[in-house]
């Protein structure tokens, strides 16, 4: 039981910051300015399904081990600038690969397989996520 218990504040601390993530990139896509505006504002939306996804997902899981899902959302770091937003972006994506691994042991500790499996999922997206923002912030002046 302690395990399942484990398991459901760790999800539920991201399912935080998967609500943390939608704010942000919502709030990013308005922020941006300059010549690369309508790229990066179309970047910054485009990640907000993904984001949704993954706190549905995070939701349903709490529910079905017996807990309730969070509606507390982490404070949403608005930097000054277009790199700053992709720099904060990608730290982001860095941690929730961080805590999804962490989650994963969490769920092999559970037995909640199928829960492993689809934090693995998560992995996956997210790392697409960091690769394409590292691959915008490499030639970045």
């Amino acid at each position: 039981m302690a395990a399942t218990q484990e398991l459901i504040d760790g999800l539920n601390e991201d399912l935080a910051a998967e609500y943390q993530a939608v704010i942000m990139y919502r709030t990013y896509a308005s922020l941006v300015t300059g010549p690369y505006r309508p790229d990066l504002k179309a970047f910054f939306e485009g990640e907000i399904p993904d984001e949704l996804s993954h706190a549905a997902l995070l939701a349903d899981k709490v529910v079905a081990l017996g807990g309730i899902p969070t509606v507390r959302v982490p404070e949403v770091p608005v930097p000054q600038d277009n790199r700053g937003m992709l720099e904060s972006a990608l730290q982001a994506e860095v941690e929730t690969i961080e805590r999804y691994t962490r989650r994963i042991e969490q769920a092999e500790a559970a037995g909640e397989i199928s829960i492993k499996i689809q934090l693995e999922d998560l992995i996956v997206d997210e790392s697409n996520h960091r690769d394409d923002i590292r691959r915008m912030l490499k030639d970045w002046r």
